[in-house]
């Protein structure tokens, strides 16, 4: 039995939540997960249960902590799902369900709430100029954060307003449960878009933003710094748990911050890819940055004088995961399995055995629109060029190509962002666990792609390694040193012709469509 000190790691995402101990040098001891319903409500509303969510921790950290490393648990740290709004009343508790990402009923609310008389993309340029300025970014006129949520709720729902208290991020909301403290981490508060962020060792509340917004200043959270400890482990969790209640909980921060850390890249301009439910690239840099055109803003984060790159895109993993539960093994007459394979080693299988570009077939993922490089709530998936000659095989190897070639679309313009071309990067979350994936990532961008060892652990080890810092246990400086790759892919000369000519199809597939799906989606 290990003898180093231990962080009980949090990972809360869309699909699930997922418990880890990790040593402070980053070893993962182990690991227990649940999964969590996604809630689809037909006003087009994507939630969760917080309660759900809370239970699914109870059980898997409860399994967890069988393995009776619980006398060296020094800290309790989460990773969540960002842009998630949880209306709590004064104890807690929560007012309904948490939403999501992905919902954007929030849309019109904002639209009405912070337009003009001149617009950009729907809101006031006026707004959109203080917006920028003081916070780096502008709130999503797709509706997808908490901005959009907040108003939603305030509209729509003017009871449940009336009696929230605070109105909490995924990640506070775990927080809250923790400790009973109400607070907000530096990254957690950045989508509701009322403070100031010009310093980023220094977040606060902007009265002015706040008012633009439109929802009242007592509803919101105090904010703290990632590496905070916000409290002791409440009594009775720790005793649930077996854990001393002495454990420290360090706020933690939001999925792409902790992802960063957790692949390593925490050095100025290192790019990290995740690809997970959602999927998005991002690198710590020393400036506070906007890039409208792009949808893509520095904006603060857990590293002390730093801001994080964060360049979006709605849907990677989830593409697989529709492919898996609505046309491979949907539940209907056509089924007659009665168990689901490991269907993702099966995906991989096949996709390696069809050459590079599917066979002409091609796959756009914009499943549930799109946030970079363009922000665009009606694009929508499409699968095209397919022929009598096309097989199944085809189809699952343009999805995992046509994630990839979303994910160089916006490779340019993060590029162009940071100032500097990118030779490789860093690639985590449950789709770098794929070495056919990896392959194709390299191919299609034509850059190294470094798969960091135990990529699914990625949120929970930068949860852990957060926790460490904010106890003083390790620097951030030290971390490249800490982690470890299992492997490094170069692109393959052969397939440069193959993938240069996709791309341009790609392109050219969004130009021509982008007007059938805003008349089809309006």
């Amino acid at each position: 039995m290990t003898q180093e000190k231990l962080i009980l790691a949090i990972d809360l995402g869309t699909s699930g939540m997922k418990v880890a101990l990790i040593s402070v040098s980053g070893k993962v001891l182990g690991w227990e997960a649940e999964p969590v319903r996604l809630i689809l409500t037909p006003d087009g509303g994507a939630e969760q249960s917080p309660e759900e969510w809370w239970q699914a921790f109870l059980s898997a950290a409860g399994r967890l902590m069988k393995k009776n490393y619980g006398a060296n648990v020094i800290a309790v740290c989460a990773s969540t799902q960002g842009e998630g709004t949880v209306a709590v009343d004064k104890d807690g508790n929560a007012l309904g369900n948490a939403i999501l990402w992905m919902d954007m009923r929030g849309a019109a609310n904002l639209k009405k709430q912070i337009g003009g008389l001149i617009n950009i993309d729907g809101a006031g340029i006026s707004n959109v100029l203080r917006f920028v300025r003081l916070t780096g970014g502008m709130p999503s006129m797709t509706g997808k954060d908490p901005a959009a949520h907040m108003l939603f709720i305030r509209d729509t729902m003017p009871e449940i307003y009336k009696k929230t208290h605070k109105f909490l991020n995924v990640l506070d909301y775990i927080n809250l449960r923790l400790t009973g403290e109400f607070v907000a981490s530096f990254d957690s508060i950045v989508t509701s878009w009322v403070t100031d962020n010009r310093n980023p060792d220094d977040i606060h509340y902007n009265d002015s933003l706040i008012r633009s917004l439109g929802i009242d200043r007592e509803k919101l959270p105090d904010v703290v710094a990632c590496t905070k400890v916000i409290g002791d482990l409440r009594g009775d969790v720790a005793n649930a748990l077996g854990l001393s209640s002495n454990v420290k909980v360090v706020a933690g921060a939001i999925d792409n911050t902790a992802a960063a850390i957790g692949a390593g890249a925490v050095d100025d301009y290192a790019l990290h890819l995740y690809i997970g439910t959602s999927s998005w690239m991002a690198a710590h840099v020393p400036f506070k940055k906007t890039d409208v055109a792009s949808s893509m803003a520095s904006i603060p984060c857990a590293v002390p004088g730093r801001y994080l790159l964060t360049a979006l895109q709605a849907t990677a993993g989830g593409n697989l995961t529709f492919l898996r539960d609505n046309i491979i093994y949907h539940k209907d007459e056509l089924l007659q399995e009665a168990d689901v394979p490991d269907i993702f080693k099966v995906l991989d299988q096949i996709a390696n055995r069809v050459p590079a570009g599917a066979n002409g077939v091609m796959y756009t993922p914009w499943i549930w629109g799109e946030r970079a490089p363009v922000d665009d709530k009606t694009l929508r998936a499409g699968l095209y060029n397919l022929s009598l000659n096309s097989t199944r095989e085809d189809i699952i190897r343009a999805f995992l190509e046509g994630i990839a070639y979303n994910t160089r679309w916006l490779l340019s313009p993060v590029e162009k962002f940071l100032g500097r071309k990118v030779n490789n990067i860093n690639i985590v979350g449950g789709g770098a666990q794929s070495d056919v994936w990896c392959q194709i990532f390299a191919d299609v961008m034509n850059v190294e792609i470094k798969q960091v060892a135990d990529p699914i652990y990625a949120n929970a080890r930068g949860a852990a390694w957060i926790a460490a810092a904010g106890l003083g246990e390790i620097k951030f400086a030290d971390i490249p040193e800490l982690i470890q790759f299992r492997r490094a892919y170069q692109p393959q000369v052969q397939n440069r012709a193959v993938y240069d000519r996709g791309f341009e199809n790609f392109q050219l597939i969004y130009k021509q469509m982008k007007g059938v799906y805003r008349h089809l989606n309006q």
